[in-house]
């Protein structure tokens, strides 16, 4: 009687120990890697098995990359945001900035233009901004500047811009001092006609824009777009600084004294900033010649004449 042992395992399947075959494994690898680092001749394998890794990789890595993405999109947004707010405040502030500059420019233009007209009219040049105007009677055209006795402003002093001649001073405070225009119904200068020198007073009527010639005699030689400039003779403004340009004449054969009216050069109503000069003598002397004292006078009748024409 045939009886089978213990092990009843398949015969086919029988193998070489364990032990035989990690030794032969070994060897194979040990094998494998010297040709490898000599020969390089499983990078073509490598390879190839890389690519088909690939999808894997792709696979495996999908969770991590789209939670990035979706993190980096929102965090890119936010981040976008506060960059456009900051770029929108930063661009306003630019405009300003570039408005000022605009300002500081036409400023700095004018400014020159002021020094550029006073070169050869006065000893001395004073620059002076209007902080405000001193009288709402719209005849009467006074404004204020900046600049005062602590600064050697003197009563009487002339004041022109770029343009022409704007008026002269008439109070002066420690800081601070008064101009009257000559618009004022109140001021009055002595001019003469630049083309023949025909002397005469251009008074102000209260009008900016409007200078009265009342004492032109019908016979005087004076023509629309005249220049009229300063005479001199009252000892206050320079001669030859431009004031005025005919702007009106007519004559009536049976009055004496033809209606002449000029437009004044200077910028009454738009200026910023004007010219204080000094001519040639001193602000002690200005004081105390009596031409200077009695200007005034003789700069009110006048415009009591202007009216009545």
């Amino acid at each position: 009687m045939v009886t089978l042992s213990s092990d009843t395992r398949p015969i086919i399947g029988r193998g070489p120990p364990l032990g035989a075959r990690l030794f032969f494994l070994g060897l194979l690898s040990v094998v494998v890697m010297v040709l490898d680092h000599r020969g390089q001749y499983l990078e073509t394998a490598r390879q190839w098995i890389g690519i088909a890794m690939n999808p894997l990789y792709a696979v495996v890595e999908a969770p991590a990359t789209f939670w990035n993405w979706m993190t980096g999109s929102f965090s890119d947004r936010a981040t976008l945001r506060v960059d456009n707010a900051r770029l929108s405040k930063e661009l306003h502030s630019a405009r300003v900035k570039l408005l000022q500059f605009d300002a500081l420019q036409e400023e700095n233009q004018r400014l020159r233009a002021l020094r550029a007209a006073s070169q050869g009219t006065a000893a001395r040049t004073l620059i002076a901004e209007i902080i405000s105007v001193d009288d709402v009677d719209p005849f009467r055209h006074r404004i204020r500047v900046n600049k005062g006795a602590t600064d050697g402003v003197y009563k009487g002093q002339p004041v022109v811009d770029a343009f022409g001649i704007v008026g002269q001073v008439v109070r002066v405070d420690r800081y601070t001092a008064q101009i009257i225009l000559i618009s004022d119904a109140a001021h009055a200068i002595q001019v003469q006609i630049n083309r023949n020198g025909i002397r005469s007073i251009a008074s102000g009527i209260g009008d900016l824009k409007k200078l009265s010639l009342p004492y032109m005699t019908i016979e005087a030689d004076v023509k629309v777009d005249d220049l009229l400039v300063s005479s001199g003779l009252d000892g206050i403004f320079p001669p030859g600084y431009p004031v005025a340009r005919v702007s009106k004449v007519e004559r009536d054969p049976s009055a004496t004294f033809a209606v002449v009216e000029a437009k004044p050069l200077a910028q009454l109503d738009r200026n910023r900033e004007v010219l204080l000069l000094w001519v040639a003598r001193s602000p002690a002397e200005t004081k105390e010649t009596p031409p200077v004292e009695a200007a005034p006078p003789a700069k009110t009748a006048p415009p009591e004449a202007a009216p009545q024409q």
